[in-house]
């Protein structure tokens, strides 16, 4: 498990795989200078709920990851992330599209 770091005082565990794709698309727009809300859920063992930061090109923000390895990237997986950032309700976790094995096609998971 990774860990995302906001400002030095807001942080979520994700999985390393998750957080490297988020790690993607977060970068990609503010280096693009589009500011956004991320959102995520908390987990029950600190009170459940979400929690929701403003991301902008000025905030310190640490991606920790638990694992030495970058993992494959799934560009059905960053488009998805990314659609979800460029919508009015900001960008957050959705389930990673599966590939078929045989193909090498990418087929849609439906979101949480």
């Amino acid at each position: 498990m990774g860990k995302f770091v906001y400002e030095g005082s807001q942080k979520v565990e994700i999985e390393d795989r998750a957080l490297h794709h988020l790690q993607v698309v977060i970068s990609t727009k503010l280096r693009r200078g589009e500011p956004f809300l991320f959102t995520w859920r908390e987990d029950a063992s600190i009170g459940g709920g979400r929690s929701s930061v403003w991301m902008h090109a000025a905030c310190n923000l640490v991606f920790k990851y638990a694992g030495g390895q970058l993992p494959e990237i799934n560009r059905a997986w960053i488009e998805a992330l990314a659609f979800t950032a460029n919508s009015p309700t900001g960008l957050y976790l959705v389930h990673e599209p599966s590939h078929a094995p045989s193909t090498g096609q990418t087929t849609t998971v439906p979101a949480v």
